[in-house]
This record gives C-alpha cells, sequence and structure tokens, in this order.
C-alpha cells in the first residue's frame, strides 16, 4: 500500500506521517511538500525506508504526474494559512488552496486513485449563530483563506459525484500542539502567545480575552486522519474539535501571568465550538488529550518557538491594519 500525504513536512501532516509510517500495510509514505520551512519537522524520519520526500508545489502538479502511480490514497493536507495575509493577496490563496487542490484530484482521476482525506476548515462557518455547531450549520465565508478552503471542499465533493473518488472531509478548529509554524504572518495564538513568553514579553490578548476557541490536540486531529484512512465509511464531512471551547483568557493564564489587550477584530467570531456528534458516531473518534496537559507540554518545549518572530502591539497593529480597513 502507498500513500501520499501533501504538505507532509508541516506541522499536522509531519505529525500524520509519523503514524502512517507505524502501519505495517503501508509500504510506501510519499510527502509533497513546498518545503517552505525545510525538512525540520520530519527530520527524525528521514532514515525512514518506507518514506520518500519530494519537493513539489501543488500548484505545479500535473494529471499525469508519475508520483501518483500506483497511490491507493491521498491526504491532502498542502495549504496556505493565516487569515490576514489572505486578505492582502487573494489570487495566492486561491492559487494553492483551490487549484492545487484540482490538481491533486486531476492526478487522481488519471491515476485511478479512489480515496482522499481532505484537510478543511471550520472557519467556513465564520461567525456560527448555532452552538455548537454541527456539519450541516450555515456557511458563512468571511474571508479569502475560508473562502479558498471551502471552496477546495467542494470541488472534492463534486469529483466524488462525477469520477467517483472517495473522500473524508476534516474541518479543522482550532488545532494546536509541537511542531506548530514559527514563521511568516502574524497568525494562531497559541505560536504567539509562546514566543512572547520565552522572550519575557506580555502576551497580547485581543478584544476582552472573553471569547472562546475550540482547540485540539494534533495527535487527536492526526488519529482522526488515520481513522479517515482506516475506515469503510465514505463522503462524509466531519467536524474535528475538543467540544470543549477555551476561553483565550484561561489559556493566557496557563502560559503567562504577564498579558495586556489589543483591540478586537472584525469578522472573528466571539465564540469556537464544535460538535462532534457525527465523527464520533461513524468513525469512534473522540479527543483524548485534556486541554491543560496539551499547553504543559508545549510550555515544557517551548524553545521550539526560539526562532520565531515577535509579536507586540504595535508589530500586530501593522500586520493587520488590511484587516480592519476591509473587514470594518
Amino acid at each position: 500500500m502507498r500513500v501520499i500525504v501533501t504538505g507532509g513536512a508541516g506541522f499536522i501532516g509531519s505529525h500524520l506521517v509519523d503514524k502512517l509510517l507505524e502501519d505495517k500495510k503501508i509500504k510506501k509514505v510519499i510527502i509533497l511538500d513546498i518545503l517552505t520551512s525545510g525538512k525540520r519537522n520530519i527530520s527524525h524520519l528521514l532514515k525512514n525506508k518506507k518514506l520518500i520526500v519530494y519537493k513539489k508545489d501543488v500548484r505545479k502538479i500535473e494529471p499525469n504526474d508519475k508520483l501518483f502511480k500506483h497511490v491507493d490514497c491521498v491526504f491532502h493536507l498542502a495549504a496556505i494559512a493565516d487569515i490576514v495575509p489572505s486578505i492582502v493577496n487573494p489570487r495566492e490563496y486561491y492559487e494553492t488552496n483551490v487549484n492545487g487542490t484540482l490538481n491533486v484530484l486531476d492526478a487522481m482521476r488519471y491515476n485511478k486513485i479512489k480515496k482522499i482525506v481532505y484537510a478543511a476548515s471550520s472557519s467556513c462557518y465564520g461567525i456560527p449563530k448555532k452552538f455548537p455547531t454541527k456539519e450541516n450549520d450555515k456557511i458563512d465565508l468571511q474571508f479569502p483563506y475560508s473562502l479558498t478552503k471551502y471552496s477546495g471542499e467542494q470541488l472534492i465533493i463534486h469529483w466524488s459525484k462525477v469520477y467517483k473518488i472517495h473522500f473524508i472531509s476534516l474541518r479543522l478548529f482550532n488545532v494546536y500542539g509541537l511542531r506548530s509554524r514559527t514563521t511568516g504572518a502574524y497568525g494562531a495564538v497559541m505560536g504567539v502567545f509562546l514566543k512572547q513568553k520565552l522572550s519575557n514579553k506580555p502576551l497580547t490578548i485581543v478584544g476582552d480575552g472573553q471569547q472562546t476557541r475550540d482547540f485540539v490536540n494534533v495527535n487527536d486531529v492526526v488519529d482522526a486522519f488515520y481513522r479517515s484512512f482506516k475506515n469503510t465509511i465514505k463522503n462524509k464531512i466531519f467536524n474535528i474539535g475538543s467540544s470543549r471551547p477555551i476561553k483565550v483568557n484561561y489559556l493566557a493564564k496557563l502560559i503567562s501571568k504577564k498579558f495586556h489587550y489589543v483591540p478586537k477584530r472584525p469578522g472573528e467570531p466571539d465564540k469556537s465550538h464544535a460538535n462532534i456528534n457525527l465523527v464520533k458516531k461513524l468513525l469512534k473518534w473522540r479527543p483524548k488529550i485534556k486541554f491543560e496537559d496539551g499547553v504543559k507540554e508545549l510550555l515544557e518545549n517551548i524553545h521550539y518557538w526560539k526562532d520565531a518572530p515577535l509579536w507586540d502591539k504595535k508589530k500586530i497593529e501593522k500586520a493587520t491594519k488590511v484587516w480592519f480597513e476591509n473587514l470594518k
């Protein structure tokens, strides 16, 4: 059995590759990754004979790409994340997250690959009206990033109908854990806080900190991907979260005693809460890692973020200026 993991050198992808390499039935795990952050996340795996790593941009995958030959399943995680840059440069996001997904699907069709597991985004719910939010609740696309990830999901659903490709789409909520990205644009709160803590600076809390996020540990997320692969269930969309909303103020207090507040951004939800009843029923998946234990593990490995950008009030104001200008 051979599998492809696009984005396999990234945060979630590298953890997934760890898991897949443990499966004795899988003979080859093929990583296709643009390697923006190099091979840091997979350096411990490079001597594994079951692993093949190719530097590959999903925007340049052709239908007859030989790397897709004799592959049984594709895990499609390659994407550009972060909301702010998507507002600045929507075309780049569309080319990677939508056209890149189309290229993967065409290569699957050409090579007769019948299964894909897709990393979708809970950002498609925008500012939800119902909690906990179900998979069939209203779609409310607030940002170009959300649009492109949802468009990728819609492409996969359409390919399933027309070309009989089987899919599982996992709408990921707030994933955190070791190896989360340490470079690039202002983004996920966990990495921002850890670098600030490491630098003995106050944490910057957006708004009043009473907003909640549905944090889910990357190891639990990987378990959901693996179960999607091993299970015979097909053509389903699942929310992947902890279903335990955490206040940002509570997260901040677990990390540091020093923090201050920056203005709330338009278009951001006050609450994030996944309904995971469907995935619990059909995949028998449920989160196992307690949030406090996950944060403790990050603090024990905080030096991983030593090279991450340090954000303060002024830098955040500058980085998010376009957000306020366009989404008033």
